[in-house]
């Protein structure tokens, strides 16, 4: 079924239980294997600059560094590592954090195995796996508690079309729920979506919308 090397997994986690309940549940896998661990931030950046994993299962609370002040080391010294944040709850206090910090979605530390190996496989494709509807209750939780909006000058690159787009991904729509809104092909809408993260300079959607929220060019409520 599976013709390629399996994917590395590096797991990194303060609670060693859960180190080895990700851990079976990883390696009972074909196509994925795990590569090593760490009990705290800083043993995270060392095994993940050893190991250089194609995923990272990275708890949000660790001691001596945190899982979001480790993602962002990680994230610029191993730009293609996928990392998918374990947090005890989705509206975990730092998730958004995580979320500028270059985190590529969220395992919520109780879910089914079946929903640990969707969230891991998701991210080795590249999708962002955090629920439209999360990042939304995330977005508005803590940009209406931050210093206001920002201004970007990189917003100002996109066309009308590609501000309507955005604003449709921001309220958390598909690539196929945008194309039936604008009446527009669902690979127009894609083709929309890649300009407006190179435009913008950021990775994925999540990145984009944390920037139109931030900007003001997306509002709270909106």
């Amino acid at each position: 079924m599976f013709d390629r090397p399996p994917s590395r997994v590096l797991i990194c986690d303060d609670q060693e239980m859960m180190r080895v309940g990700l851990r079976m549940v990883v390696d009972s896998q074909p196509d994925l294997t795990v590569v090593g661990e760490a009990a705290d931030g800083l043993q995270a950046i060392d095994a993940a600059a050893e190991h250089r994993p194609e995923v990272i299962l990275l708890d949000v609370r660790m001691p001596g560094l945190d899982g979001v002040a480790a993602a962002g080391r990680i994230r610029a010294a191993l730009p293609a590592t996928r990392i998918l944040m374990i947090t005890t709850f989705d509206l975990d206090e730092y998730a958004f954090a995580a979320l500028r910090a270059g985190a590529d979605g969220f395992l919520v530390k109780d879910a089914p195995a079946a929903e640990m190996l969707v969230a891991i496989r998701g991210v080795l494709r590249g999708d962002p796996m955090v629920s439209p509807s999360v990042t939304r209750r995330l977005l508005e939780r803590y940009v209406t508690a931050g210093p206001g909006p920002l201004p970007d000058p990189r917003l100002k690159r996109l066309t009308d079309r590609e501000r309507e787009v955005l604003s449709l991904v921001a309220r958390g729509l598909s690539n196929a729920e945008i194309a039936g809104r604008l009446h527009l092909g669902e690979t127009t809408v894609k083709t929309h979506v890649g300009r407006i993260l190179a435009k913008l300079g950021v990775r994925d959607r999540i990145g984009a919308v944390v920037r139109a929220y931030e900007s003001g060019l997306i509002r709270p409520g909106a």
